[in-house]
């Protein structure tokens, strides 16, 4: 009971997020070599524990709060599973490997994991409550994800990648706001009282201009000339309808079906979003890697 308890209150299914660290290696060709598919895993695996010392330390602060909210009283210590003293020693132990194992991988890889922990850890304390900036922060959590990505395999981040993670990230950010006013109605500031400054007219609004965002940043990155170069195809642009698809899937989900206080959860359960993030990464790797691999065939 007590294993289960500490893997739900370092919440595992959240490290899909740290995902977006494998997009550097994706899109910068070099997923046919092993060294560096090798540090990529490897710093998902730091950035794991370090976000799961995040959460704990989250759970900690709000734990008064989260007793009343209708679903986060069942979190482990909010309902009294697990105890302070063991959290504080599990935050201890992951900050610890985290650390440590990042200043071996790369000095900059390090530093983007302690502002990582240190704008979380200040989010928690009391900047989440500051309109706006609650959710650029939590986008900007998006963001160091990716510039770790490339920074572990020394590839210089593009443009396009920090504007399409940046806007999606605001995307998913503020669908999480929305659902949270949907979910608690009137007593949504009591929960977290930066929400009376919202409205869902306004989040939506947010929602609409950061979806159109994200498609449109994502289209000119595949049709820019430094895109077309690097890849030496202009075939990435057929990649698009499968972000169109996610980002309308989002809405979908957010807007009609009301889902989306989880982001994460809601993304890895819903079997169309999956199906697509599959059919879009298989897509992108046979573009940017067939003629690649094609002509290393006929070299040997």
């Amino acid at each position: 009971m007590k294993i289960k308890a500490i893997f739900k209150l370092i919440r595992p299914y959240q490290w899909s997020k740290n995902i977006l660290l494998f997009g550097g290696l994706i899109f910068s060709g070099s997923l046919t070599n092993i060294h560096t598919i090798i540090i990529s895993s490897l710093a998902f695996i730091i950035f794991c524990l370090i976000s799961s010392s995040v959460y704990i330390i989250n759970d900690i602060l709000d734990l008064e709060k989260d007793k009343l909210h209708p679903l986060k009283k069942d979190r482990p210590l909010a309902a009294g599973i697990i105890k302070i003293p063991l959290a504080i020693l599990l935050l201890v132990l992951f900050l610890g490997i985290s650390l440590t194992g990042a200043f071996f991988i790369d000095l900059v890889f390090s530093l983007i994991i302690i502002a990582y922990f240190i704008i979380n850890f200040f989010y928690s304390l009391g900047l989440k409550k500051i309109v706006i900036l609650d959710v650029m922060i939590v986008s900007a959590g998006f963001l160091l994800r990716a510039l770790a990505g490339c920074e572990v395999i020394d590839v210089k981040p593009s443009p396009w990648l920090f504007l399409c993670s940046l806007v999606l990230a605001l995307l998913i950010s503020f669908g999480k706001r929305r659902n949270e006013m949907y979910i608690l109605g009137e007593e949504a500031s009591k929960h977290r009282l930066n929400l009376q400054e919202y409205s869902i007219y306004f989040l939506d609004m947010m929602m609409t201009i950061c979806a159109t965002a994200t498609i449109v940043t994502y289209s000119l990155y595949t049709m820019a000339s430094e895109t077309v170069l690097r890849f030496k195809t202009v075939n990435l642009i057929y990649t698009t309808p499968f972000v169109m698809f996610g980002v309308f899937r989002y809405f979908f989900l957010v807007q009609q079906k009301n889902s989306g206080g989880d982001p994460t959860r809601l993304l890895i359960r819903d079997f169309p979003s999956i199906i697509n993030v599959i059919l879009w990464i298989i897509t992108v790797a046979f573009i940017i890697y067939s003629n690649r691999i094609l002509q290393l065939a006929l070299h040997e």
